[in-house]
């Protein structure tokens, strides 16, 4: 079975994905108007979406012949926090301090 970290890290490695993610943040798109958004070609595209999905960073659903890409941020934030404080462990001090400022 294959690292979750590693394969969220492995898909965030790429600016291409890395783009993708930030233009899911505003909600839902189909895979065409993900494709169009860049130059490369579709089946390019198609495979960074499944690298993202593999990593459960998106899900996809069909509505007839279009397939829809959502953002799975929980997922995103809590493993990229998870490693944070593991090798930062300052990172949860600081979370802590600001929390505590923003009440």
């Amino acid at each position: 079975m294959a690292d979750t970290a590693t394969d969220i890290f492995a898909a965030l490695a790429h600016p291409t994905r890395r783009q993708i993610l930030q233009d899911l943040k505003d909600g839902e798109l189909a895979a065409g108007e993900i494709a169009a958004r860049f130059s490369a070609t579709g089946p390019t595209i198609s495979r960074h979406l499944s690298v993202l999905r593999q990593a459960g960073l998106v899900t996809e659903r069909r509505d007839a012949n279009r397939i829809l890409y959502s953002l799975v941020g929980e997922r995103l934030a809590l493993s990229v926090g998870d490693f944070l404080s593991t090798v930062c462990p300052e990172q949860i001090v600081l979370r802590e301090v600001r929390k505590r400022r923003a009440n």
